[in-house]
């Protein structure tokens, strides 16, 4: 369990953003692109946000997230189920802080200038439930190789291990 859990932070870390999808309270799911922040204890992974925006309220409505990444390069990809909570914690916030967030939040002259401090800064902290992720284990030539092979034979090519990773993981 922990060299999975080892290799999907791996594969994570590497690719940097998730498209995370939300259920919105009409019950359709939405996805939006967000920012892997750096680990920290409290949640298996990180995101930042501005408080008041629609993910917020659909986390409202339901924790239960899907975090969704894929590296073209490689044809890595990963999908990680989980349940969102949303924090204010000034303390975490300033833990996690990161010079590039103060592009999303820029400065309006009062409170809101980008710094941890700005009441706008909100985490969404998830606890993976289930994860599954495709681990490529060949070089890019064996797998642009194996897919070639696929489709010309109409057989699925090889290029990697499926691996799944489940609670409890800590």
């Amino acid at each position: 369990m922990k060299t999975e859990l080892s290799k999907l932070y791996e594969l994570i870390e590497e690719i940097e953003t998730a498209m995370m999808t939300t259920r919105r309270r009409d019950g359709n799911l939405e996805s939006r692109a967000m920012a892997n922040q750096k680990p920290a204890s409290g949640a298996d992974l990180w995101f930042v946000t501005s408080d008041g925006t629609a993910k917020l309220r659909d986390l409202e409505f339901d924790p239960h997230i899907n975090l969704s990444y894929y590296k073209d390069r490689t044809r890595e990809w990963i999908s990680v189920s989980g349940i969102a909570t949303v924090t204010r914690d000034r303390q975490k916030i300033h833990e996690l802080y990161a010079p590039d967030w103060k592009m999303w939040f820029p400065d309006e002259g009062d409170s809101r200038h980008g710094t941890p401090d700005d009441p706008r800064l909100v985490l969404i902290a998830v606890d993976i439930q289930f994860a599954v992720f495709l681990e490529v284990n060949k070089s890019t030539p064996a797998v642009l190789f194996e897919m070639a092979k696929g489709w010309a034979t109409g057989e699925m090519p090889e290029i990697g291990k499926v691996r799944a990773l489940a609670e409890p993981h800590r």
